[in-house]
């Protein structure tokens, strides 16, 4: 009893600071980088403490601004916000140098140098990704697994179709027989139902490794660009959509040194020479038409390392970090910019 109502009290307290912390006043948004590269996406989290506060302020949203108890089912979550107690200021903000300095290490692996690589980064900040990415389906997984057998059936994610609309197979987006399309490509087993891998493809085909759904997600991609609806792309249609979103990511990548014309990269990825871009020639080429959280999770680096990277040897010290800390917390205390969301397809 005395260890639940500690956590009660925690919880409660931890509730009042996350409702009047940044974390709850500013989105999940990489300002700078989307401002680079146009759009807003949710990128990783580069500290897993921020990805605790942000879980708990999803939590705090049940439990309503003004509760004075918390659940039994919460008490685990509240005794997880002690350690970020450990790392707020008097203002009721994260300390970010110490937490750069506690984390250093970590990031410093292969090889402890006393310096931070790009792969080193970027193998941190994938992990993030795919912990976030795994906690997303897990919890869409509690609320749609309503006979608790740890697979979704399509009437168990999509209950508003009738067994009228789903034999009606009408394809429009959003249409019963759209979605079924799209759970089929994720059901690798085909025995009509999503296991936890395969609903997190279906949730997030544009992380996923399954070849069918990153067809699925072309097929939708493509449609937006196939001015003569023949499910393909010529070299116009590559020139004027599909280069333009590549250029974007490519002259970040490269600091724009020489990045291939869009002829060039037409003849790359057209492997038969048939002067026509299918979808399976534009596999390798998805990532730049529709980046994950994983493939997110590059860029970030990138922006990262160019930003902090003082003396430009393409790695970090942990002073270099200190130097620009804000960026690495850019996404729970950097400004709340208006951009539009970047199209879900």
């Amino acid at each position: 009893m005395a260890k639940a109502a500690v956590y009660t009290l925690i919880a409660t307290a931890f509730v009042v600071f996350i409702i009047f912390s940044p974390i709850s006043q500013h989105n999940s948004k990489c300002v700078g980088l989307n401002r680079r590269l146009g759009y807003n996406v949710r990128h990783p989290t580069f500290d897993p403490l921020v990805a605790k506060m942000e879980r708990f302020a999803e939590e705090k949203e049940g439990l309503g601004h003004h509760s004075n108890t918390i659940k039994s089912e919460n008490f685990k979550l509240a005794s997880e916000m002690v350690e970020v107690y450990e790392y707020l200021t008097e203002g009721r903000t994260l300390n970010i140098t110490l937490r750069l300095v506690i984390l250093f290490p970590l990031l410093d692996r292969q090889p402890k140098d006393g310096m931070v690589s790009f792969n080193e980064l970027e193998t941190w900040i994938t992990k993030q990704a795919m912990e976030r990415l795994n906690y997303t389906t897990g919890k869409e997984m509690e609320t749609k697994d309503k006979n608790g057998d740890k697979l979704i059936s399509f009437k168990e994610y999509l209950p508003q179709f009738s067994d009228k609309d789903i034999e009606k197979n009408a394809m429009g987006h959003g249409e019963a027989g759209w979605w079924m399309d799209k759970f089929t490509s994720a059901d690798i087993d085909q025995n009509g139902y999503l296991n936890f891998t395969e609903f997190k493809d279906f949730l997030h085909p544009e992380d996923s490794k399954n070849v069918d759904v990153k067809k699925w997600l072309l097929t939708e991609k493509l449609s937006r660009m196939d001015y003569d609806n023949d499910s393909k792309l010529n070299f116009v249609e590559f020139r004027d959509h599909a280069y333009r979103m590549y250029i974007g990511y490519v002259e970040f990548e490269t600091n724009g040194l020489n990045p291939p014309t869009a002829e060039e990269k037409f003849a790359e990825l057209d492997v038969n020479k048939d002067k026509f871009l299918s979808v399976g020639e534009l596999i390798p080429f998805l990532h730049y038409l529709q980046p994950g959280e994983l493939s997110y999770a590059k860029y970030y680096t990138n922006y990262l390392i160019n930003e902090a990277d003082d003396n430009k040897d393409g790695k970090l010290i942990l002073q270099e970090m200190l130097n620009h800390e804000n960026i690495f917390y850019s996404s729970a205390y950097g400004d709340n910019h208006d951009d539009d969301d970047h199209d879900e397809l």
